[in-house]
Order: C-alpha cells, then structure tokens, then sequence
C-alpha cells in the first residue's frame, strides 16, 4: 500500500499538554499567524484535503488558499487554485447553510450508502464518494486508492482525532506536522490529536523526527511514520 498511493500528511495544532480544543470543544483558534500560514503552505501543496464532520462542525469553513504566491504556483504547477475539499462522514447529517458550502472549492462527500441519500441529486457535493466495507464502515484504504488512480499525489488531512486514529490503525499515515503551541488546556474530555481506542505501548505506531523549528513561542515538528513494512 504505501508504494501505490498518495502521500498523507496530518497536520494539527495542540496545546502543550496535547489538546486540539478546550473541553467545550470550541473551535481551537490558539495557534498564532505563524501556525496559520503554514497550515496554508502544506493545504498549499496538496491535491486534496480531508476532514471529519465533526471538524466542519465546529469551524463551519475551511480553510482556503489566500496567498497570491502560493496560488501562483499551483496555477504554474498545473493545479487548481484550490485543492479539493473532502468531508468524511458515516451520517452525514450536515447542515446544508453553514458558510462551508458558499466557500468556492471543490466539495466531496466521503461517506456510507445510508449517509448519501439526503444529498444524491443537491449541489452542495461536486462528487459522492460511496466506498463500504463488508460491516458497513467507510473504506479507507480503497478510498486513497480511488484517489491515486485519479491522479492524485498528496493527501492533507485536518481531523479530527477518531479520523487520525482510524488510518493509524490501518498503517495509512505517512507524515505528521504537529504545532505545539504555548499553553495549557487540560481536561479529560478535551480532545487529542488522536482518539480512537489507542495502542499499546508494544505495537504503538512509531515516528522518525524529520524536522524542528521555532517561530517565536511556538515549535513545528515534522515526523515521518514508520511503516509496518519498513
């Protein structure tokens, strides 16, 4: 798998004590200007960006390519202005008047049989992504696989933690950017960079530190996943 599809990168901003929101779960806006470009450099680079609903939920947007410079390239790339946008979702209950569906992008919905119904034949979605295991959950892994044969090479993904954990699971990450930024939200319910049921010690994923850098008070790191079959 790893050879034969698109690269995925997470990238997430965290407190330093490892939350990606409060525990009201109030969109996260603790990360300064710093954080934000580069979150639109590496939306910058890819093909295509992937998000829970949960996610969309909560900021009701997402973000989008503004610096002429990085649009400039993408034009001289051969690219679109703007990646595509996919929503995961299993229900896709989504409110259809969130600011989200007004922004100009290309909208995709990832989700099950039952959760398409409601938006087969709206506007809202470019395309309907219907790819279902055997038990009825999204399949993931044919999923990035649909998406190399169209042509794509990299994969963005924003959250939230139950998607990160899932492809984790599944040995489907190959990068992470992770901003720690300089304060401390606590809480048992505040929500983490990954859910999910977690891994034991012994069989936990494992990460190579490709980079680190400051900007001001706070550090980017950049890990490279090291793969089952490495």
């Amino acid at each position: 798998m790893v050879q034969h599809r698109l690269h995925t990168v997470v990238i997430l901003a965290m407190s330093a004590d490892g939350k990606i929101a409060d525990v009201t779960r109030e969109p996260a806006r603790f990360g300064s200007r710093a954080d934000q470009e580069h979150l639109e450099r590496q939306i910058a680079t890819a093909d295509a960006v992937l998000f829970g609903a949960g996610t969309l939920r909560t900021y009701g947007t997402t973000l989008t390519i503004s610096n002429p410079a990085l649009l400039q390239h993408r034009i001289q790339m051969g690219k679109p202005p703007q990646p595509v946008h996919i929503v995961i979702t299993h229900l896709a209950d989504l409110n259809p008047e969130i600011r989200f569906f007004q922004q100009q992008i290309a909208r995709w919905l990832l989700t099950t049989t039952a959760g398409s119904l409601f938006w087969q034949g709206r506007q809202e979605f470019e395309q309907i992504l219907v790819f279902e295991t055997p038990t009825g959950e999204i399949d993931i892994p044919v999923t990035l696989q649909h998406l190399t044969n169209l042509g794509m090479a990299r994969l963005a993904i924003l959250g939230g933690g139950e998607l990160v954990a899932s492809m984790l699971e599944l040995d489907l990450i190959d990068e992470i950017w992770l901003t720690v930024c300089p304060l401390i939200l606590g809480g048992s319910s505040a929500p983490t960079p990954v859910e999910g049921r977690g891994f034991l010690a012994q069989v936990a994923p494992r990460l190579q530190l490709v980079e680190v850098h400051t900007i001001e008070q706070e550090v980017f790191l950049n890990y490279r996943l090291q793969h089952l079959a490495d």
